[in-house]
């Protein structure tokens, strides 16, 4: 067959729209805020192989592991109106509350799948030893309810019995029954749109398109990898540290590249620690293909193409190559943020008038929960909390914004108060937190939350002993900080902790500034 230009500018607007549309289901029919309101789920389209053919513009972190879970999902048999349900980290995932479902798609008449179609959703919680589900666990079985490749869905029909037993093991069973169902109805969608576009084209049509992205991709990817001059480019950054004792753990790069290919080299990062900072590999793969995905210039689809230019070697044990059963709660939220900084780092060396100083490099995860007395029911509560952008050659950086790996909104003050037992006292810009510099890193916000009943409060942040690093001379982002109000009485905390809280108790974070760039 015969490449015919249009056509692929035709597809890649296609099979974006199908994800992008998948999307949209997920949110609007999602039970709870942190899905509805924060968009924390993202949605993609794959191939027979199980490689991504296209994304919507949703979370880096969940996009670029979740073709592992996929391929994980394909070795179950699945037939039309089939869906896999997984979240295992060692199996494609990236930890227990982002929950994959996975569909099939068939042509008509066909036999065998054509696509899958696939969404991950971040519950608010699935179990574990505190509410929200991220807790400072030392092994992932305090984290929440293991789930391995499983048929949620046969053919057309969801498991009830599978589903209760799930249900029974979280806080919030209703919520999470009817984010199941957004899910379900994601997909529905996905495999609706992917089956009219192979009725329109021919399946033989719409592979070798799928197929032609990808090397599309990989083309424009190795043009952006050719304009890093060629050598060996050495970063480490340091994680503040675990929550049980650990402190100061440093993820190693060594960067090499030669024109044509770029060896990203983890492998003198620190041992897999007790506490829940650990990252599975997956996510390290999802790191690297964010930061060069930035790199190409060109509009392209983000998937399986832009990460064969890149070889990853990370070692088995390791803080970014977790082995079973290490607790990973933390690794996908914090520890991604630092590898993205380790990797720009290395960069800005071959890049200097490319590359910004660090954003935020953090997070910021909150999770409340406890017993909701206006309602009658327990509730849980899980947000991430935006930050400042690192400065560039060209712009200063950005206030009060999700940075890198995570790409969701905040929830709305409107949304908090009329879901939880909460009163929000300050959401605010965190003014003078950016570093200084020629172009001054991004201020990080405010967010203080009292308490209207009482609670579990769990928090797992970042960048709390060392700011972002500026660049070219440009100074570091404030550090974040943590306090809890009690009787009018403040409290500074860690930068993870648990703690139980009284009504009119407070929590308030304020998140890092970024880094600035120049003198």
């Amino acid at each position: 067959m015969t490449l015919n230009p249009i056509l692929l500018e035709v597809f890649k607007n296609r099979f974006s729209s199908i994800a992008e549309e998948m999307g949209m289901a997920l949110m609007r029919t999602a039970y709870s805020p942190n899905i509805k309101e924060r968009r924390d789920f993202s949605c993609a389209l794959f191939d027979a192989e199980g490689e991504m053919v296209a994304q919507a513009a949703h979370i880096p972190v969940h996009l670029g592991s979740m073709p592992l879970s996929v391929q994980a999902a394909m070795a179950e048999p699945m037939g039309p109106g089939d869906m896999i349900v997984l979240n295992d980290p060692f199996k494609g995932g990236t930890h227990l509350p982002d929950i994959t479902l996975v569909a099939p798609v068939f042509a008509k008449g066909g036999h065998a799948p054509e696509f899958y179609v696939a969404n991950r959703a971040h519950h608010a919680d699935v179990g574990g030893m505190t509410a929200g589900s991220m807790p400072l666990s030392t092994s992932i079985f305090q984290e929440g309810v293991i789930i391995p490749p499983l048929k949620l869905v046969e053919n057309g029909q969801i498991d009830a019995k599978l589903l209760r037993f799930f249900l029974n093991n979280v806080r919030t069973p209703q919520e999470r029954e009817g984010d199941f169902s957004a899910q379900v109805m994601a997909n529905m969608t996905g495999v609706r749109r992917t089956r009219e576009l192979l009725a329109k084209y021919a399946p033989e049509t719409v592979r070798f398109y799928a197929r032609a992205l990808n090397d599309y991709a990989e083309t424009m990817t190795r043009t952006a990898v050719a304009r890093i001059p060629a050598g060996t480019y050495r970063f480490e950054d340091r994680l503040d540290g675990d929550g049980l004792g650990r402190e100061d753990i440093a993820i190693r790069l060594e960067m090499t590249a030669d024109g044509h290919q770029i060896l990203l080299d983890f492998s003198a990062s620190d041992d897999q620690v007790p506490g829940p900072v650990n990252a599975v590999r997956a996510i390290t793969l999802s790191a690297c293909l964010y930061v060069f995905r930035c790199l190409v210039r060109e509009s392209i689809p983000a998937n399986a193409g832009c990460l064969r230019p890149l070889t990853v070697t990370t070692r088995p044990g390791s803080v970014v190559d977790a082995l079973f059963p290490a607790a990973v709660a933390g690794g996908n939220v914090e520890t991604s943020q630092r590898i993205v900084d380790v990797i720009l780092g290395a960069l800005a060396q071959a890049l200097p008038d490319v590359i910004p100083a660090a954003s935020q490099g953090t997070m910021n995860n909150v999770s409340i929960g406890g017993f909701d007395p206006r309602r009658q029911r327990p509730f849980a509560y899980y947000e991430t909390l935006a930050g400042g952008m690192g400065a560039s050659r060209h712009v200063p950086g950005a206030s009060a914004v999700h940075a890198h790996m995570t790409n969701t909104l905040n929830t709305p003050v409107e949304a908090l108060e009329y879901a939880y037992p909460f009163l929000v006292r300050e959401y605010s810009v965190r003014r003078g937190s950016g570093g200084a510099g020629k172009m001054p890193g991004g201020d990080g916000l405010v967010r203080e939350i009292a308490l209207e009943a009482p609670a579990e409060v769990t928090v797992l942040s970042e960048r709390r002993v060392r700011g972002p690093y500026g660049i070219q001379g440009g100074k570091p982002g404030a550090p974040g900080r943590n306090i809890l109000i009690r009787n009018g009485m403040s409290e500074s905390k860690p930068g993870k902790f648990t703690t139980q809280v009284a009504t009119g108790d407070a929590v308030r974070v304020e998140t890092p500034g970024g880094g600035g760039y120049g003198v």
